[in-house]
């Protein structure tokens, strides 16, 4: 940020008194901009034994295989969100149903929320988005073409819980680690329980 959008004036990073974190603040008008965490939502679209997966149209990731997903948009709910960014990647209806998996992303500031979703219908196809669209059974999932860590645990979890027929909320933090091989490090959290951690 380099401007105030209050009254245009340059900002600097600091820490505001009686605050505890660098913020842009706006010496001219006393404008402190807050910055938060955007919440991406979206759904594990399922139909039968298969899953409804995009191939990314753009970056980052362009070419990889994702779950319909983006930013929520102000005015509406998260499961509304989910469903409309379905509409949008995949140009599929779906019945929204519980939350499943809730990522923390802190290094680059997002909360991930996926739910399991039901296609209402068979008639998709790829948005503007997206390259292709495919619903697909589980011996068919492009693991090692995934876009996201996100993505590739929410399936893990999703079609290990299908055997047993719950689908418990999974609630977890990824963390990449330092280096040029984009491995992450994720920690989930169960009640009661240690953290497990796992390395991708």
């Amino acid at each position: 940020m380099n401007f105030c959008s209050q009254c245009g004036e340059p900002v600097a990073l600091r820490v505001p008194a009686g605050d505890n974190a660098p913020r842009y603040v706006c010496d001219a008008c006393g404008t402190v901009h807050y910055q938060n965490p955007n919440i991406v939502v979206g759904c594990i679209p399922l139909w039968e034994d298969r899953v409804l997966l995009c191939k990314r149209a753009i970056e980052p990731r362009a070419g990889r295989w994702t779950l319909p997903a983006g930013f929520m948009e102000n005015g509406e709910t998260v499961q509304q969100g989910a469903a409309r960014e379905t509409l949008e990647e995949a140009n599929a209806r779906v019945a929204v149903g519980e939350l499943y998996t809730l990522f923390n992303l802190p290094h680059i500031n997002q909360v991930f929320m996926l739910f399991r979703a039901r296609l209402l219908d068979l008639d998709f196809g790829p948005g503007s988005e997206s390259l292709e669209v495919a619903l697909l059974p589980e011996s068919q999932i492009p693991w090692e073409d995934l876009a996201f860590p996100v993505v590739e645990q929410s399936l893990t979890f999703y079609f290990q819980d299908r055997i047993n027929g719950e689908f418990p909320l999974r609630m977890g933090d990824i963390l990449r680690l330092q280096g040029p091989e984009r491995r992450h490090e994720i920690r989930m959290h169960r009640p009661d329980q240690e953290d497990s951690v796992a390395s991708t």
